[in-house]
């Protein structure tokens, strides 16, 4: 009788020690989600430009187009307001440099277009770089915000024909119309 309840006991801590180990191995490979959060929990932008909320007014895929430091950049992004009336957008730049774009309540403003006259006339940062530009909303409420976004170049094609030329650095006002299409008015 004792043998046999020798080798019971000796099972008994072999089975307990097994299931221990693969209690403790099971913790080892899932314990890292313990203390990181898993990366298909996270929010991810896949843009190659910035996004912002503004009170009412949330801008998306922010970025500008331009030659070189020193030459005008091109604002690039979709405004939405949703507000029950219009809303003023005041981007303003490098060395005094600024342009206005009006958006309705509703109707997305999407600036995406070489007929897209959102163009800052001096950019102090080279493509590559990150250029911080001052926002000011009016209108629905009034709120300002620095921005920080990328300045691209037109080695992407998809920015190949947005890119302004010197001529075309003349601050602009764009407003969305309810076709949802964009127009635009020199402004002094």
């Amino acid at each position: 009788m004792r043998i046999a309840a020798g080798i019971r006991s000796t099972k008994r801590a072999q089975r307990f020690s097994l299931i221990a180990a693969i209690g403790i191995g099971a913790m080892a490979f899932t314990g890292c989600s313990a203390i990181n959060q898993q990366s298909t929990a996270m929010e991810v932008t896949v843009t190659d430009g910035v996004q912002l909320d503004m009170g009412q007014l949330e801008l998306r895929n922010v970025l500008i187009v331009s030659e070189a430091a020193g030459d005008p950049g091109r604002v690039i992004g979709t405004f939405y307001n949703h507000a029950d009336s219009q809303m003023v957008l005041t981007i303003s730049g490098a060395q005094g440099s600024q342009t206005e774009i009006t958006v309705q309540p509703g109707v997305p403003l999407v600036l995406n277009s070489k007929s897209d006259q959102a163009i800052l006339s001096t950019m102090a940062q080279p493509p590559g770089s990150i250029e911080s530009i001052e926002l000011r909303q009016s209108g629905a409420g009034s709120e300002t915000a620095t921005l920080n976004v990328p300045v691209l170049d037109g080695s992407l094609a998809e920015y190949k024909k947005l890119v302004p030329t010197p001529a075309a650095s003349v601050p602009a006002t764009m407003e969305a119309t309810p076709e949802a299409t964009a127009t635009a008015t020199a402004t002094p």
